[in-house]
C-alpha cells in the first residue's frame, strides 16, 4: 500500500512542470487598476512609474503588459518590481497554464 501511495505522489510531482512554463516576455510593469494605459488617471497618469506606484499603494497589484496581453504577477513581493514600475522590461518567470499569471524569477530593463 505504501508503494502505491509513493508512486502516486511521485507521478503527481512529476506533472507539476506541465502546469507552468518558464518564459521571457518583453513588456511593461504596470498595475491592475490601469492595465495597458494610465491615461484615465489624469495628471498622475502622465508618469507611468508614479502612477503604477500610487495605484499599488492604493491596493492594485503589479502586472506585466506584453503586447495585447496582461499577466498578473503572483509574487507581488519580488524585490525589483517597485524599481521597475512603469518601465519597459524583459521579465522571466513561470507562466501558469491559464496564460494569465506569471511567477517572476528575473527582471531586466530593456536595452541593457
Amino acid at each position: 500500500m505504501k508503494r502505491i501511495v509513493l508512486i502516486g505522489i511521485l507521478c503527481s510531482l512529476s506533472g507539476l512542470s506541465v502546469w507552468a512554463a518558464s518564459q521571457t516576455l518583453t513588456g511593461r510593469i504596470s498595475d491592475s487598476m490601469c492595465g495597458k494605459s494610465h491615461a484615465s488617471m489624469g495628471e498622475m497618469g502622465k508618469n507611468p512609474k508614479d502612477c503604477t506606484a500610487g495605484c499599488v499603494k492604493a491596493g492594485a497589484k503589479y502586472v506585466v503588459v506584453s503586447g495585447d496581453k496582461i499577466y498578473e504577477i503572483k509574487n507581488q513581493n519580488f524585490a525589483s518590481l517597485p524599481a521597475n514600475a512603469g518601465a519597459s522590461v524583459r521579465i522571466t518567470g513561470d507562466v501558469d497554464q491559464d496564460g494569465k499569471t506569471i511567477t517572476v524569477s528575473k527582471i531586466a530593463p530593456v536595452g541593457k
